[in-house]
């Protein structure tokens, strides 16, 4: 190797020896450098990497619920459209409209006498006064008979003038049908228990329907 350097050559051995080791400290330094460079590239990649994984996974996930509620919704919406309901009418759920077919049942209506069937202008050959009264009969079935409270009104009044409850049964004998007939009270109070009897007349009776409600 040829020196070129001034002074001894004990000097310049000594100066190239220093300036040797100062390059490979310097190349050292630049290899640890560039190592730690490496390694903080390699962990930005794999921590970025991660990140959009998991924010791909979210994406997917989010899509995937939705589509299953898309289905589920679909199957709900297909299976109400067939729905029929039934009662004494025809219940619909058409076009996610519930609709009654034949509309609701209709209340019976309470009869009340006409002016033709109380013949107001009904009278005897004798031209006599004619008192015109009606009576309105209310029934429970009971057993195999039934239990009948009438109501007689006089003319233009709202409230009975006397009422009456008895319980009445058909049976077919040989000579034909015959009515049983068991008067039961009378202006709402039971009549007296018969001592030989073996009906309970206030069992019956409580079956018996008062203008009011309620025993006079």
């Amino acid at each position: 190797m040829s020196l070129h350097a001034h002074g001894t050559p004990e000097n310049i051995v000594l100066a190239q020896s220093v300036n040797g080791r100062l390059r490979a400290e310097a190349r050292m330094t630049a290899a640890r450098a560039f190592l730690f460079r490496s390694l903080g590239a390699g962990a930005f990649a794999a921590l970025a990497g991660a990140g959009l994984g998991a924010a791909f996974y979210g994406y997917a996930t989010m899509n995937q619920f939705d589509s299953a509620a898309e289905k589920i919704a679909a199957a709900m919406q297909t299976a109400l459209s067939d729905v029929t309901l039934k009662t004494k009418g025809e219940v619909t759920l058409t076009d996610n409209i519930l609709k009654l077919e034949g509309g609701f049942p209709k209340q019976a209506a309470t009869p009340t006498p006409t002016k033709a069937q109380l013949g107001s202008d009904a009278a005897p050959a004798s031209k006599a006064a004619v008192n015109t009264s009606f009576t309105v009969f209310k029934q429970v079935p009971y057993m195999d008979g039934q239990i009948v409270t009438g109501w007689n009104f006089k003319a233009n009044e709202d409230a009975p003038f006397q009422q009456y409850c008895y319980f009445s049964r058909r049976t077919n004998e040989q000579k034909g049908q015959v009515e049983i007939k068991i008067d039961l009270a009378m202006d709402g109070k039971t009549l007296p228990q018969p001592v030989k009897s073996d009906v309970n007349l206030a069992i019956l009776a409580s079956n018996c329907v008062w203008h009011d409600g309620k025993g006079l």
